[in-house]
């Protein structure tokens, strides 16, 4: 005999799979794991019941299964973004952020479908319509072409960057906005330079365009000065860090392998998640690196050491990159930045990160009596001042060893 449970109801999708729910009269579905009576099942029943679904927002389910959602469309705008609506027939259309299914679309959208949300609360939708606001200014910059050549990551971060800076003036005409209060966003950043910087420069570059495409008259950002810091950014790792790390990830173990690829090539974590058999050619690693790929590609050459060479031969690899998840797939950039930074936890070692390894292998080339142009043709770098932030520290020790051999020996 079948029972019935409150509330429980069963659909099919529009691929005659079927689908539990938890269905309250007058209330919005919340789906519920299968089969009927798991431990997953009574769990998610319980919470939906208590007003408590799993992984809801205000009583949303936030996983999609890919059906139509109610009142929901997308359009394009004319740089072919898409944007996502909640459009009630007879209504003004709300915005909804993405991607569909995310919390954050959940959260807004059942704030529009109950009504708390109204089209004219959408505050940011309607600065972006008003031509000439800084807001409007950072939407035509994001279809330029200047942005469009900025790898991904870059975009990523310089977005979050300039919608922070349109919810305190995004409202204010561009043309208007002075050096004053491009100081006056940095200086709320004071206590830390690097954030308040950042902020300078992703300014710098939005007028730069509105310049060239003619849409402000000048550019009020390079009249600003970047705040001084005597952060030295990622801590090198010394050569007793990775004595500890290797005692606790031996050879043979993925944690070793990413290890070894950072520490012996002083590659950034973008390129070691591509990194794979097909890069290396008579012993050397040839490969084009992913930061500024798009504008200003660097290709490195650097020879495999037999180190390296003996810790691939002796561990798990897959069959495009060297570097796997447990799930035999490559890292993304991020992925793999959270899986080292477990890796490192695990060795004791919390304040060691994938960068600074990169950070200690140009350091060790300076130490070694490298010069400049040596270390950037391992690096990457294009410039001798990227360079010299990361080797700072080491040329000072090398000219203090060497001015204090020649005090010990009594050299003029």
């Amino acid at each position: 005999m079948k029972v019935q449970i409150k509330y429980v109801t069963e659909d099919r999708d529009r691929h005659g799979t079927v689908r539990l729910y938890f269905r309250k009269p007058g209330a919005l579905k919340i789906r519920l794991p299968s089969p009927v009576g798991s431990p997953e099942f009574w769990d998610a029943y319980r919470r939906a019941a208590n007003g408590d679904p799993t992984r809801t927002n205000g009583g949303v389910t936030a996983e999609w299964d890919g059906d139509p959602i109610r009142y929901v469309v997308e359009d394009k705008d004319r740089h072919g973004n898409v944007r996502i609506y909640y459009r009630k027939p007879g209504q003004g259309k709300i915005r909804l952020p993405g991607p569909i299914g995310s919390d954050d679309f959940w959260e807004v959208y059942y704030k529009a479908i109950s009504g708390e949300l109204k089209p004219n609360q959408t505050k940011a939708q309607e600065r972006s319509k008003r031509t000439g606001t800084f807001e409007w200014l950072c939407n035509e910059y994001y279809g330029s072409a200047a942005f469009k050549q900025l790898d991904e990551r870059t975009q990523y971060v310089r977005r979050n960057i300039l919608k922070k800076i349109c919810e305190v003036g995004g409202a204010l005409p561009a043309a208007e906005l002075s050096a004053r209060h491009i100081r006056q966003w940095r200086d709320a950043r004071a206590e830390t330079p690097e954030s308040a910087n950042s902020i300078i420069k992703a300014l710098r570059q939005v007028f730069k365009y509105a310049v060239e495409y003619e849409l402000t008259p000048s550019n009020p950002a390079r009249e600003v000065d970047y705040l001084s810091s005597d952060s030295e950014g990622f801590h090198a790792w010394t050569i007793e860090e990775v004595r500890q790390y290797e005692a606790a990830h031996p050879v043979g173990t993925k944690a070793r392998l990413a290890l070894a690829l950072l520490l012996y090539t002083g590659q950034r974590r973008s390129d070691i998640v591509c990194f794979g058999k097909q890069h290396v050619k008579d012993g050397w690693l040839v490969f084009t690196q992913k930061k500024n790929r798009k504008r200003k590609p660097v290709t490195v050459e650097i020879p495999v050491f037999a180190e390296l060479q003996r810790i691939i031969d002796a561990s798990p690899t897959g069959d495009l990159t060297f570097l796997t998840t447990a799930f035999d797939q490559p890292f993304t950039s991020n992925g793999f930045g959270n899986r080292f930074r477990k890796w490192c936890d695990e060795a004791k070692l919390p304040h060691c990160s994938a960068h600074g390894l990169r950070k200690a292998a140009a350091s060790r080339l300076a130490e070694l009596g490298c010069t400049e142009h040596e270390i950037m043709a391992v690096t990457g770098h294009k410039t001798s001042k990227e360079v010299e932030r990361y080797t700072r520290a080491a040329r000072r020790r090398v000219l203090a060893g060497r001015a204090m051999k020649k005090l010990a020996n009594g050299e003029d």
